[in-house]
């Protein structure tokens, strides 16, 4: 029995699976649409070049198993920038401890400021989001303000650096319902390029790392790639796709949301190592309803305004908006301290009203309490 994702994907070939996801022909494409139950290799199709000419057909059945499933709802979080101190160098990310920038962690006082600036807006459902440092923001620090969050917020996220399985447990008996962990990039050699310093330089501690909360028993576990760091968006998203399938039946009790995050502009940043057209993003995001109708697609403020008022209605069910990507964002909006500029700067009450214009719901919560959480 497989013990961890990383024997699986130590058995892959990454060139190997560009030559097979760009050898798709038409009548591959075709098979994976009329599916009902899709396999890898029908997701291979969908992604494949040969998909392009399908859009519109796999857009249409994007949507309709997306009502199916969801209803007219759209779920609601927003993140809580806790700290931008960072243990890791990393060439694409602002918080990269080369950086000059300010360094901020919030305290106390400062976090209650922030978490009733949050609630003010009408947002129940936070993701909380910290630079890599485990010293200074790390377990300790977790123990002694996660509980006060939790009063605020119905549910709870987390975005920070990987932990133990012990430590997962930990964090959930004292509030945490889920753990987004990006890959960054699925291809080896480009990872090791871009984390130059601190524990991120470990590829498979990482890749391990849903492995570990499915251990802990975490109820939410995302997933995802930093489109335009390695030089082939669809292999990543490939294996993406794969990873999602091998916990999907090892942890069947947990929940499972994909992102699909794109390089943006931030101090000491990068260009991307390759682009994906809006029109392909659509085709990834779409080709992951028709293979996991059940899953959480969710969309950042990284993306336009125009872009995401057009996708939301399509296919997806989780969304931010009005986020800051700094310490301090809602209460006392430092933009030297952030994470990577947004795109979509406009606020939750706008974004909601948009999409109650479309027929669609927003929902500023996952659970409450009375469920248990």
């Amino acid at each position: 029995m497989m013990t961890a994702f990383t024997e699986i994907y130590q058995q892959l070939d990454w060139h190997q699976l560009a030559i097979q996801i760009n050898s798709k022909s038409a009548q591959e494409v075709e098979k994976a649409i009329c599916s009902d139950r899709l396999s890898l290799k029908d997701f291979m199709a969908l992604i494949s070049p040969a998909a392009y000419p399908y859009l519109e057909v796999i857009a249409q059945k994007a949507q309709k198993l997306t009502r199916q499933r969801f209803g007219n709802t759209v779920s609601l979080y927003v993140p809580l920038y806790l700290s931008n101190l960072c243990a890791n160098d990393c060439t694409y990310c602002g918080f990269s401890m080369h950086n000059p920038i300010k360094r901020k962690t919030l305290n106390e006082t400062e976090i209650m400021a922030e978490c009733e600036a949050i609630r003010s807006i009408g947002y129940n459902n936070l993701l909380l989001v910290t630079g890599e440092h485990p010293s200074k923001v790390g377990m300790s620090y977790f123990r002694q303000h996660m509980p006060l969050i939790r009063q605020y917020f119905s549910s709870l996220l987390m975005e920070v650096q990987p932990l133990t399985i012990a430590e997962y447990r930990e964090l959930k008996k004292i509030g945490l319902d889920g753990v987004l962990v990006y890959q960054e990039t699925y291809h080896q050699p480009t990872y090791q390029q871009h984390h130059l310093r601190g524990k991120k330089q470990d590829f498979f501690w990482r890749l391990e790392t849903p492995d570990r909360l499915g251990q802990a028993g975490i109820d939410k576990i995302g997933l995802g790639a930093l489109i335009g760091l390695s030089n082939n968006w669809r292999v990543d998203y490939y294996l993406v796709a794969s990873h999602l399938f091998y916990l999907q039946k090892k942890y069947w009790k947990s929940r499972y949301s994909i992102s699909f995050p794109r390089i943006r502009a931030c101090i000491g940043g990068i260009q991307p190592a390759s682009t994906i057209h809006e029109a392909e993003l659509v085709q990834l995001i779409c080709a992951f309803r028709l293979l996991a109708p059940e899953v959480e697609l969710s969309l950042s403020t990284r993306e336009s305004p125009f872009f995401r008022d057009n996708i939301i209605p399509l296919v997806i069910n989780n969304l931010s908006a009005g986020s800051r990507t700094q310490p301090g964002g809602y209460a006392d909006n430092h933009q030297a301290l952030e994470q990577f500029a947004t795109y979509d700067n406009r606020s939750a009450e706008t974004i909601a009203q948009i999409m109650l214009n479309a027929g669609l719901q927003p929902v500023w919560k996952d659970w409450d309490n009375h469920l248990g959480r």
